[in-house]
């Protein structure tokens, strides 16, 4: 499925494109430089030109920081997308870090990398608090796997304990759903969804060759209204929270129905918690 044409020819611009900023990265990594947190964006941005990826955007990301967008996971082209959006960056697992090539630009990316099979994260949390206190902002896999873009797992409240342990205040949390709802201008039907998921035992270099091959595909990423921990009142009502606006965004998305234009949200901490925090807030 798809042309092997346009999978050579994105190929041949990708890989020199991406060969040639990577060394403009870790030169600005290693002199300290401040541009180095929205550079990644301009290439997100170049490289989802590149693979066909049309993303249409609603709401707006926080300005507030520190931050944690916390995301529903569908695919490692999720990276891309967010990236484009967002100058931030990824809390992945630790296996991400070997990669060839992803792996380098996570790093090159200030990626925080977690093991989320030890027992103790204590480090872990230390080293992604640090980066909160610094004002920083990160990008959150509530699933804590991919799915396979038809539904929207679990968020694990344990993640969110990150939003409790910054030392300068408050951590502003947003949700964020993403769908990859059309190809070509054509809908996606739920059958042909998992074509452009990556999950389970999927390997990924013949997934990704599929891809490549497939032509314009459309991403709905919308930004729902930001919360903190305090405004829900414990972790847990903060996973649901988020899990329930991420799961209305890929709903909506996937039926094809359009959000009304609303305002951009007000600074949470500046104003009384959503409603929809508080009607999940503990009596």
């Amino acid at each position: 499925m798809g042309s092997t044409t346009l999978r050579l020819w994105r190929l041949a611009i990708y890989l020199p494109f991406t060969l040639l900023l990577m060394p403009v990265q870790a030169i600005g990594l290693a002199l300290g430089q401040r541009w180095v947190v929205g550079f990644p964006r301009f290439y997100h941005r170049c490289c989802c030109y590149i693979l066909g990826l049309r993303v249409r955007r609603i709401g707006r990301p926080t300005a507030t920081r520190p931050v944690l967008f916390a995301a529903n996971h569908v695919s490692y082209l999720d990276i891309m997308i967010f990236g484009s959006l967002i100058a931030g960056s990824f809390i992945a697992k630790h296996e991400v870090a070997r990669w060839p090539l992803f792996g380098w630009l996570a790093k090159l990316q200030r990626s925080v990398f977690i093991d989320r099979q030890v027992r103790s994260t204590a480090d872990q949390r230390d080293s992604i608090a640090a980066r909160l206190a610094a004002k920083e902002a990160l990008i959150l896999f509530p699933e804590g796997t991919s799915g396979d873009g038809n539904r929207v797992l679990p968020f694990k409240s344990a993640l969110f304990s990150v939003a409790d342990h910054a030392a300068t205040g408050p951590v502003t949390v947003q949700p964020v759903s993403i769908a990859y709802t059309r190809v070509n201008g054509m809908p996606i039907g739920r059958r042909y969804r998992p074509l452009f998921a990556w999950y389970g035992a999927m390997a990924m270099a013949p997934h990704l060759w599929r891809v490549l091959g497939l032509g314009r595909i459309e991403v709905v990423v919308e930004f729902h209204p930001p919360t903190t921990l305090a405004a829900c009142g414990s972790r847990k009502m903060l996973a649901r929270y988020c899990e329930e606006r991420v799961k209305s965004g890929v709903a909506t998305a996937l039926s094809g129905r359009r959000r009304p234009r609303r305002k951009a949200p007000a600074d949470p901490s500046r104003r009384p918690a959503p409603a929809d925090a508080a009607a999940v807030a503990p009596g």
